[in-house]
Formats: C-alpha cells, structure tokens, sequence
C-alpha cells in the first residue's frame, strides 16, 4: 500500500473544517464507549486524534505506511505487528476508501484479527441528503437527514485517492453490511454525522453481550 497524499495535505486551513470537528467527536466518543485500555488507529492523517484522545486519557497507538506522519508503527494495514486479539479496539477513519475494494475487505478482516473487543470504521457516504433541524419548545430539538428524491445513482471514478464510496453504483449500503461480516464481529451500529453526513460510522463489536447499544442503520 503506497501512500496516496504528502504531509501538506493536512494544512489546518484545508482539511480540518469544522465538519471534519465534527467527525473528530465521534470518532472519540464511539471508542471510548469501549473503554478500552489500548488503542490503534490506522491512518492516523495530522495526529487529531491521538492527541484529543490523549487528553481525555485515552491511550492511542498509530500505525501507517508513511513514515513522514510519525506513526507509532510503520507497516502495512495488510500485515500488522500484533498477535490475534491484542488490542482492545482498532479504528481506521475515512482511510478503507482509499483502497481498491477487495482490498479493503482484506485489511479489515486484518482489523478483526488483532482486536479485542471492538472496531470503529468511518467511510464516504455519496448518498445526498437535506440536514434538518426540527425545535419544538417544552419538548426539545431533533436532528434529521432527509434524502434528496428522484436523485440517480453517481458511478464512481478513481480520484487518485478513493476507489469507491457508499451508495455509488455497485456500493450499495446493504452491500457493504453484508461483505464487511466477518467471523466473530458484529456490526452493533451504523450512522452518517449529522454535521458531516458525508462520513459514516460503522461500529463493531467481537463481544456482542457487552457492545455500547444495538444496530441501528439510518439514513
């Protein structure tokens, strides 16, 4: 696996909008609902969220192929350092999209492999939506995605960084549920980011009695 961008790709101006912030807080919230003693995120990109993590005393490790990002561990998503089961929850966000489609099933049975309670994934959602808001006084506020009718499907064209992305001809949701099962992990959650809804989260767990909360695909 080559890498696909430089370092310069991550100036603060360009990649870290304030949807983007927006992901950040899932990406931590989703895995600290684990609360894991150890963590390895793959593709760390700027380091935002080893560094958040670390202020809320979450131990994150980081491992990616180029070395230019300082990651923890220089190796291949393909073939990783770890014993089965070794680490508590392994994440990898907006970074599966950046390989051919086979190969990212590959690299997440990969993900399964060394983890030990759960994996945390987000992916691009091609699927257009309206995000609404709807505030009812005395009863509270509530945060919708309504999506865009009579809109065809888009194909998808190799960018020089994604090679697919959900509810583009041939990457069907549903699809992806299915081709992503892999023995002794339960997809428990799947959602898009109301502020972001161009990332969706999937969050598995390999002990199902003990996960966050139950599935719940939307949007």
């Amino acid at each position: 696996m080559k890498k696909q961008v430089d370092k310069d790709h991550y100036k603060f101006s360009e990649y870290l909008t304030k949807a983007r912030w927006a992901s950040v807080w899932h990406q931590l919230d989703e895995v600290m609902k684990f609360k894991p003693a150890r963590v390895l995120e793959i593709g760390p990109g700027p380091g935002i969220f080893k560094s958040s993590a670390k202020t809320f005393g979450l131990n994150v490790e980081t491992l990616d192929v180029d070395p230019e990002l300082n990651p923890d561990y220089v190796a291949s998503i393909f073939s990783m350092p770890f014993k089965d089961n070794e680490i508590d929850v392994v994440c990898a966000f907006q970074v599966l999209e950046h390989l051919p489609y086979d190969k990212s099933l590959q690299a997440f049975a990969e993900m399964v492999r060394i983890s030990k309670t759960g994996v945390v994934i987000s992916l691009p959602d091609a699927k257009r939506v309206w995000p609404m808001t709807i505030h009812i006084p005395k009863i509270g506020t509530a945060n919708m995605l309504i999506p865009r009718p009579f809109l065809r499907l888009q194909t998808h064209d190799f960018d020089g960084e994604h090679y697919w992305e959900i509810n583009k001809i041939g990457y069907a949701l549903d699809k992806l549920i299915k081709d992503f099962k892999v023995m002794d992990c339960q997809l428990i959650r799947t959602y898009r980011v109301f502020w972001n809804p161009y990332h969706r989260f999937f969050i598995f767990s390999k002990q199902v009695e003990n996960s966050p909360s139950s599935t719940d695909k939307t949007a």
